[in-house]
């Protein structure tokens, strides 16, 4: 697990054992922590690309406007390893940092079993870009929709178990130079699979 992967885990989980004194202020909180597949559905224009599946921790923090309504983030930091050209060009790795907010919906009428809707926007930044020696690749920041659907399975007034799929739009325009030199637009649009454990204050 990367440092900040570790950090955002760990940040969430303090919250989760906050004292009772700071309950009145977190009513309305919740939070998960959790495992995340990261899937990308790829495509590039003109050259085509793959993108490894990752499975990375990942930790969402939700309010509730009222019982049914929702807003969630999502957070998570993943690292790919990327060729081009069906596997003839070797592009290396590179991270990304994708938080993801999404308005929801939600049943509360049918027992501890709380299916759900949402949707919202994604910001995407690449960073740590390591391609083999003799390249250099840049990736674009992206804004991009997503939508999930899911549900959270309740123990009691506090703990409960999530299963979360995510379809987020995410578009880069790479740039290669170096031994090759190219553009291409960048589809990476990928699903986001989720199981967590989570905490109601």
């Amino acid at each position: 697990m990367n440092r900040l992967g570790a950090a955002a885990v760990a940040a969430m989980a303090a919250l989760a054992l906050s004292t009772p004194a700071q309950a009145g202020i977190l009513d309305n909180f919740q939070i998960k922590v959790g495992v995340s597949g990261i899937l990308p559905d790829e495509a590039g224009d003109p050259i085509p690309v793959d993108i490894s599946d990752e499975y990375v921790p990942t930790a969402q923090i939700e309010y509730f406007f009222n019982d049914n309504i929702s807003a969630e983030l999502l957070c998570c930091v993943a690292t790919h390893d990327v060729t081009a050209a069906n596997g003839a060009i070797d592009l290396g790795e590179v991270s990304h940092f994708p938080p993801t907010v999404t308005l929801k919906y939600r049943w509360t009428n049918i027992g501890p079993f709380e299916p759900y809707v949402g949707a919202g926007v994604n910001f995407t930044t690449f960073y740590d870009s390591e391609p083999p020696a003799g390249l250099s690749v840049e990736y674009d920041d992206s804004f991009g929709p997503a939508l999930q659907v899911g549900a959270d399975y309740r123990f009691d007034d506090h703990w409960f178990v999530n299963f979360d799929v995510r379809r987020i739009w995410i578009n880069s325009d790479v740039t290669i130079s170096g031994a090759i030199n190219a553009t291409d637009e960048v589809d990476i649009d990928p699903w986001v699979v989720s199981t967590s454990i989570g905490y109601r204050f």
